[in-house]
């Protein structure tokens, strides 16, 4: 795509100026004005689930042939690793009858009906109105499913427990849904809207979460910096959120529109997700003023050294399924999503051998999102739990459509990775420490 502008093209010096991350802005800048390709063509490449493979299947190549600078790869524990989750998913379901994994899920957390309990809040709305509401809740609820640190915790009142982490947000995020906080009409509690997202304070949304200087959770003035952003993004995008009181759940409307023969492809609402959305991620790589949101740089990828995740939206994406599937929607090739580079897909990869570090610091201390270490871990992962899925159908007689990655996922790698996660470490911390702004992990 183009050759760097050389350095002294810079307009000035670089070292005690700019940092690094600041520097490769520039780069990728510089090359995309080059670029061949024209720029929304490499915005739409970049939004695709096929280039978040491709491009970390480059990093995958690169640390099977052992040219990698910070991990391992030995394939020949891929066998014990399905075997792992495997029993993981036995486990947990016996029948392998596995749900999608999406924050639904979450929301059951310590066995408590609340689903039911949404549905009985939901009862006089028609089909629709009720998916727009759950769109709603999915789509806030996700936007703070970041890394909350290990030393919060939600305490419900209604059932005297306490949760942490994912399970933690999720429980307290329906919470403040269903009292109103997200909206403004009084009148009509159980929604999101612009106006009052525009105007959610810090304070409030710590207040929702029990957040105090005694129970710190990470990254809370990012998520809330994240929701005003999301309600200006509402009124600016008034043909996918709506002209009339513009809410996330609007979004529904939008995806019923793409529909073909009461089909819907799984790409087709993540690319609806990222159109939607990808303006309200802080600080981010652009190109041609278009935010490209969870996209980091690497030096060993070609082209333009650019790896797509997009772990946040795809996970919204899953959450955005079973909604659609409530409105009679078939949900078409799941597989085309990718699996989730988190640190619980990815720790489980280190901690069962599939991954190994080759210094010791990448483990002993905290890593930024942005640095070569975790955009490698990341892309490792996708491509790992492409292989780990792989193999357990394999081993277990079924086919995609049978088990799709979404449902491996849920039975699965993420619960296997925290199962092991608790049994290495106090705490079940991951085993790489990530320096979280509260919009990534």
């Amino acid at each position: 795509m183009g050759k760097l502008l050389p350095i002294t093209n810079y307009p000035i010096p670089l070292f005690g100026v700019y940092r690094l991350e600041e520097v490769r802005k520039m780069e990728i800048t510089a090359k995309a004005q080059r670029a061949p390709r024209s720029e929304t063509e490499v915005v739409a490449y970049l939004r695709s689930p096929i280039a978040i493979r491709e491009r970390c299947e480059q990093i995958f190549t690169m640390a099977v042939a052992g040219k990698s600078n910070h991990f391992a790869c030995d394939l020949d524990q891929l066998g014990q690793v399905a075997d792992y989750v495997i029993a993981v998913m036995r486990e947990q379901y016996p029948d392998l009858q596995i749900p999608f994994h999406s924050r639904w899920r979450h929301f059951e957390a310590g066995g408590v009906p609340r689903l039911a309990l949404l549905d009985q809040k939901l009862a006089e709305m028609t089909p629709i109105q009720k998916a727009a509401a759950k769109f709603d809740l999915a789509i806030i609820s996700v936007l703070l499913d970041a890394g909350a640190g290990d030393r919060w915790h939600f305490y419900e009142k209604e059932t005297q427990l306490g949760f942490q982490r994912s399970e933690g947000l999720a429980v307290a995020s329906y919470h403040m849904f269903c009292q109103g906080l997200f909206a403004s009409d009084p009148h009509q509690p159980l929604q999101a809207d612009a106006q009052k997202l525009q105007q959610l304070t810090e304070k409030e949304l710590a207040d929702g979460f029990g957040a105090t200087t005694e129970n710190p959770l990470v990254g809370i003035a990012g998520r809330s910096q994240l929701l005003q952003k999301l309600g200006h993004l509402l009124l600016a995008s008034p043909q996918i959120f709506g002209e009339q009181n513009p809410r996330p759940g609007n979004l529904v409307n939008y995806l019923l529109k793409k529909e073909k023969n009461n089909q819907l492809a799984a790409a087709t609402v993540l690319s609806a997700v990222l159109e939607g959305l990808s303006d309200i991620w802080p600080g981010r790589l652009e190109i041609a003023g278009s935010n490209l949101g969870d996209v980091w740089f690497h030096p060993a990828v070609s082209d333009d050294g650019l790896v797509p995740f997009h772990k946040l939206s795809q996970w919204l994406s899953y959450s955005l399924l079973e909604p659609l599937q409530e409105l009679g929607i078939e949900i078409i090739n799941l597989d085309a999503l990718t699996g989730l580079p988190e640190y619980r897909n990815g720790g489980l990869c280190l901690d069962l051998g599939l991954l190994k570090a080759k210094h010791p610091d990448i483990c002993s201390q905290p890593q930024s999102v942005a640095s070569e270490v975790i955009v490698e871990w990341r892309a490792l992962t996708v491509i790992l739990l492409d292989q780990i899925a792989a193999t357990v159908r394999k081993k277990l007689g079924m086919s995609n459509e049978e088990l799709p990655l979404v449902k491996i996922l849920q039975g699965g790698t993420w619960t296997a990775g925290r199962k092991i996660a608790a049994q290495l470490r106090t705490g079940g911390i991951p085993p790489i420490q990530i320096e979280s702004d509260g919009t990534v992990f």
